[in-house]
């Protein structure tokens, strides 16, 4: 993200940003004693193991170990960087963000508030144009002929561009935009020559394009009469805020939908989506003007673990279908397919059989498999020895991309039996094939084990234990730090969080654990400190419990370096200055552990052992 916010601002947008509200928005919660519960959004389960806690502001699941404050979970659930995170928080709550700004950083930054400025009022203008306009007769006439309600009209913002090659420059003229970044925006194109501007979208329907966040990014304009050599839709060019291979139409609308029904069903235009949507299923996207790619299906993992292919049933959309295929596979989720009897598309199913017709085509869908070896079969005779292998070639070839062997044994079988051929031969077939082309993908199955965060060894019990009360009782650790030695912490990980946890409280930075978590960039480090927060049991007399875990650890590092000390000792080779020194140092040693803790002792022993550890140094 452009610029760089300060650690207070930061800390101002968590203190506005409460991760129940927030993760509320996205996921169903529910009250459990003092914590939030629901099934976990990063990963497929029954039961709910996923905890937020307002007290600590974190988020923890007990299931696939993600966890993290406010910023991780937005992270996260829309797949952007921090930056990103902090900026949709701060917009939430209403915080202008003070950037510290590097060279054109800020008119970046300009550019792209100017553009969501100048696509949200020329959405209200062509709006109000299809509203009002006598011009635009002829597209209200097309919206009902198509049964598209007025409140589908609404919801979806369509509108209408006038008919005119300057409409469009006037419009910006008048509101004061600048032709130039009227351009930048896609809403116009220069002339060749000294011909000037000209509107890109003339006597169209328009339908905005949104970003998950509701705001206008482009369009998508739909011809209402025309030839054969007049584009039936004209989109949005590439822009500042447009890259149409990674923008769903209707997303904003229906993300809650996919989250609660897991499954989004994929259709291919606008008109479309809004039947879908109008019918009762909202659980709909479609790609905005572009074949699809693997960045729609990161955005489509982050809602669902399926997807429902609902393409027209025509030879393209039959093509459609079978192109999405590698991106999905790679993205691990699991992949059906609707077929719409001809000659409808799903809009005009819906206008002639309902909704619930559509949906129960929907309920009907087949496995990919099961539909691809339907559609081979159609198109090449299975009867001849040149279909059969062509058959069997394509679908050896699209089963081996997902990489799951049990997937490719049952497709084996289910192609041999629809080939007549024996099923042992067509395994050997497709093994041989799977030399040949292999693109092993997440496996596709009905209850996919989620992907584990980045592991790390555990901590022994007692480092697990005084990390634990340090996080949980914040009163107690001035006290915890004045007696404990990070020399004594074996584990790395924890030493490097006792390490944060001191420079803390040694600034006296606010925000607590959630603070933690927010500068966590190893996965393993945020799991385990958003596993101690999240579990909510007392823990009783932390006092005196800190002075029994900080004595067995002390006396744990002294016993390793004794034992140092008594092998060294014990070298024939060794003078007599050397002897002398190791003694004293042991002694040394045996006296520090019949201590008390009482106080931090940097260097973790005392000269005398130091002297003696330097002895083996020399060696």
């Amino acid at each position: 993200m452009a610029g760089i916010v300060s650690t207070s601002v930061r800390e101002q947008v968590r203190a506005a940003s409460d991760i129940v509200d927030v993760i509320g928005a996205a996921v169903p919660l529910k009250r459990a004693g003092t914590n939030f519960v629901a099934l976990c959004p990063f990963h497929k389960e029954k039961s709910p193991s996923f905890n937020v806690s307002p007290q600590k502001q974190i988020f923890h699941c007990f299931g696939c170990h993600k966890g993290g404050d406010v910023f991780r979970f937005v992270q996260e659930f829309e797949g952007i960087d921090f930056g990103e995170a902090l900026r949709r928080l701060a917009e939430r709550a209403r915080i202008t963000l003070d950037y510290d700004q590097g060279p054109g950083r800020a008119e970046g930054r300009y550019l792209k508030e100017a553009l969501l400025d100048m696509h949200e009022q020329i959405t209200q203008r062509w709006q109000n144009a299809l509203e009002n306009d006598a011009t635009a007769a002829p597209a209200r006439e097309y919206l009902e002929k198509r049964g598209v309600s007025a409140e589908g009209v609404r919801l979806f913002r369509v509108g209408y561009a006038p008919d005119s090659w300057d409409d469009t420059i006037n419009w910006a003229r008048s509101k004061g935009f600048d032709l130039a970044q009227v351009e930048r925006g896609g809403l116009i194109i220069r002339g060749e020559g000294d011909r000037g501007y000209y509107g890109r979208f003339r006597d169209r329907l328009m339908f905005p394009i949104s970003d998950e966040q509701g705001r206008v990014i482009g369009f998508s304009g739909r011809v209402l009469k025309g030839n054969e050599k007049t584009a039936k839709y004209v989109n949005t060019p590439e822009t500042p805020l447009f890259t149409k291979g990674k923008v769903f139409f209707g997303l904003h609308k229906s993300k809650r939908a996919l989250l609660d029904a897991q499954t989004a069903v994929i259709c291919e235009g606008q008109l479309d989506l809004i039947a879908c949507f109008m019918a009762g299923i909202e659980n709909v996207v479609a790609p905005q003007g572009t074949a699809f790619t693997a960045d729609h299906a990161r955005i489509l993992k982050r809602y669902v673990d399926e997807v429902v292919l609902c393409f027209d049933s025509d030879a393209a959309g039959k093509a459609a279908a079978v192109r999405v295929l590698d991106h999905l596979m790679a993205s691990g989720l699991a992949i059906r397919v609707a077929v719409v009897p001809a000659p409808h598309d799903p809009d005009s199913f819906i206008r002639e059989q309902g909704g619930d017709a559509f949906r129960g085509l929907i309920d009907r869908a087949v496995g990919f498999f099961d539909y691809y070896l339907d559609m081979l079969c159609s198109e090449h005779d299975s009867k001849t020895d040149k279909g059969q292998g062509m058959i069997g070639k394509s679908m050896a070839e699209a089963v081996h991309k997902t990489g799951n062997l049990a997937l490719i044994d049952r497709v084996a079988q289910k192609t041999s039996l629809r080939l007549g051929i024996g099923v042992d031969a067509m395994r050997s077939e497709f093994k041989r094939l799977s030399r040949v082309t292999r693109n092993p993908a997440p496996a596709e199955r009905e209850d996919a084990a989620p992907e584990p965060e980045e592991t790390i060894p555990p901590p022994n019990p007692q480092e697990y234990w005084l990390l634990k009360i340090a996080l949980l009782h914040e009163d107690e650790v001035g006290p915890l730090l004045e007696h404990l030695d990070l020399d004594w912490i074996g584990h790395a990980t924890v030493r490097d969080l006792f390490s944060r946890i001191r420079a803390a409280y040694e600034t006296r930075a606010e925000g607590g654990g959630a603070a933690l978590l927010a500068d966590l960039e190893n996965p393993g480090a945020r799991s385990l400190v958003s596993e101690m927060l999240a579990e909510n049991r007392p823990i009783p007399n932390p006092a005196q419990q800190i002075q029994d875990l900080l004595l067995r650890l002390r006396n744990r590092f002294l016993d390793a370096r004794i034992s140092s000390l008594n092998l060294q000792a014990g070298d024939p080779g060794l003078n007599d200055e050397q002897r002398v020194s190791l003694i004293t140092g042991l002694g040394e040693l045996r006296r520090q552990k019949r201590e008390p803790i009482t106080g931090r002792n940097p260097g973790g022993v005392s000269e005398g052992a130091n002297a003696a550890g330097a002895v083996s140094d020399g060696m």
